[in-house]
């Protein structure tokens, strides 16, 4: 590990530089990397752990049609490397339960009486272990269990890994059965192609992760969206003027200068209005959401959110739920404005390769 200063407060964190993909193959070199799910994180960390060298089959159930042939499209061979859940489970020595929370809860009495002493049951949501009360995902002593979260979606995970830079995730060991636990998850989350590695819990990588994505990441991100634009609109601005001054320059532009630089150099290099009116409204929305981040904080760590989506999520009807709610959204008119303004964006020019660019993976020119 090597420890790095964020801001003040020392942390240590685990890199490709000090656990290299050569040292992850000879930690896993004899197990069997079952990934159970081929949704949304497992054809990510199924392909880029193949793509690294590591023995890795799919756990699917071929009744889920579109999920079974993509694995098949992925090189996935059926009766080879691609298996129903019970099957993989069996063969496996890791097992990545990467189905959704909700399946998470309905398969797990199958995946558990095909578990075998000394395997590794991997998370990357410590979902199902920390609301056990409510999920009834109990491992048995046996076994390891180890979690890796990666702090993107699926399509980033594998976008990331393509490009070189990979997706920072962190990790934790829950149980450690066989006294390799730790070596098993590190190496794991080299596999999956992280850009680093940081410690965690089971409990506060859930917290965290509901939290975000309820709040910045998504939920608070997608309602200031809507708020943004309304007002705009109910003021005489055009859907694309109130689009772009909403969404297409925050992630065209602004957001591309805080990720490179942080959010102190974006502010030094905007105008004086923009920089002044910024600095003087941020505390206002602080203090404006703050109460709801409190709120929500504690939803989540109480557990009472967790089973509001189980519920939710376990009704009959919910596809036709989330498909209806799903179909507003992206016919709303500020998402119908945006599929417009994209249409508009002018095709990249192929980036040519210069002394000043060349060596500079997946870095886009100015």
């Amino acid at each position: 590990m090597a420890t790095i200063d964020f801001g003040g407060i020392k942390e240590d964190v685990v890199r490709r530089k000090e656990f290299p993909v050569s040292k992850a193959k000879r930690v896993l070199k004899n197990e069997t990397i079952a990934v159970i799910g081929y949704g949304v994180q497992g054809p990510a960390q199924a392909l880029n752990m193949r793509d690294n060298g590591f023995n890795v089959i799919v756990g699917q159930a071929k009744e889920f049609k579109k999920d079974w042939n993509r694995a098949i499209r992925d090189g996935f061979v059926p009766g080879e490397s691609l298996f129903e859940i019970e099957e993989a489970v069996q063969k496996g020595t890791i097992i990545c339960y990467l189905v959704s929370d909700a399946a998470q809860k309905k398969i797990w009495p199958q995946v558990k009486r095909n578990l075998n002493p000394g395997d590794a049951l991997y998370f990357s949501h410590g979902f199902s272990v920390v609301y056990k009360e409510d999920t009834k995902v109990i491992p048995p002593k046996d076994v390891d269990v180890i979690l890796v979260a990666p702090k993107g979606s699926g399509t980033s995970v594998r976008r990331n890994f393509l490009n070189g830079a990979g997706i920072n995730s962190s990790f934790a060991v829950f149980q450690d059965a066989t006294g390799k636990a730790e070596q098993r998850c590190m190496a794991m989350g080299i596999g999956v192609g992280s850009g680093y590695l940081f410690p965690t819990t089971f409990e506060n990588e859930v917290y965290s992760d509901l939290t975000g994505e309820r709040g910045v990441l998504m939920g608070a991100l997608a309602g200031i969206m809507d708020a943004q634009y309304e007002v705009l609109r109910k003021n005489g601005h055009s859907p694309s003027e109130a689009f772009n001054e909403t969404v297409e320059e925050l992630t065209q532009s602004l957001i591309r200068l805080v990720d490179e630089n942080g959010m102190d150099w974006m502010y030094s290099n905007c105008s004086a209005t923009a920089q002044r009116g910024a600095l003087d409204w941020r505390p206002r929305f602080k203090k404006a959401t703050l109460p709801v981040f409190k709120e929500l904080y504690q939803a989540v760590k109480s557990g009472d959110e967790t089973r509001r989506v189980l519920k939710v999520c376990g009704a009959k009807n919910y596809q036709e739920r989330l498909d209806k709610e799903l179909e507003e959204l992206g016919n709303s008119e500020i998402w119908a404005a945006g599929k417009a303004v994209r249409s508009l964006r002018p095709k990249a020019a192929p980036q040519k390769i210069t002394k000043d660019t060349k060596g500079v993976r997946g870095r886009k020119g100015n």
